[in-house]
């Protein structure tokens, strides 16, 4: 069975900004619209270049256990006006019922707008296992052991 994420609007959410969906058959994630607040809803959101700013989604989401909403960059807006998502994958955990932000980021050279109601992020559902950390001796070793960066090879 499918899990079941309740969603709410924030006190002051424009209603008919459209909840989160799927726009094709197949599709692994929902589309998250910026819901502005009142005074911003003709302007819009500018970001400058390099610019960081919280875009309000207006959504309140009950997660359930055992499960992350995760929000990733659209690739239209991502590569066509450089608006990613800066901390992609951004995660949504189970335990939290505040309002979903969309933290943005500016990476074209040219300043870019925000829209009330446009589709600026996605959200995929995945599952999650809760584990245990605890303390151990020495860790067996590995063929790559403590290689880093670059330690697989290339190609």
């Amino acid at each position: 069975m499918s899990p079941k994420i309740s969603i709410a609007l924030v006190d002051g959410a424009d209603p008919s900004v459209p909840f989160p969906k799927c726009e094709t058959p197949g599709a692994a994630g929902a589309d998250l619209r910026a819901n502005l607040p009142a005074g911003l809803r003709k302007s819009g959101i500018e970001f400058g270049p390099l610019e960081r700013r919280i875009v309000p989604s207006g959504l309140r989401m009950a997660v359930p256990r055992g499960f992350e909403i995760q929000i990733r960059s659209r690739s239209g807006i991502a590569f066509s006006r450089g608006l990613a998502v800066a901390n992609s994958p951004g995660t949504i955990d189970s335990d939290y019922r505040g309002e979903v932000g969309i933290l943005l980021v500016n990476l074209d050279s040219s300043p870019q707008t925000v829209s009330h109601g446009e589709r600026v992020a996605q959200m995929v559902v995945a599952r999650v296992e809760e584990v245990r950390f605890e303390r151990s001796a020495p860790l067996n070793p590995t063929k790559r052991d403590k290689g880093g960066f670059g330690s697989t090879g290339v190609g």
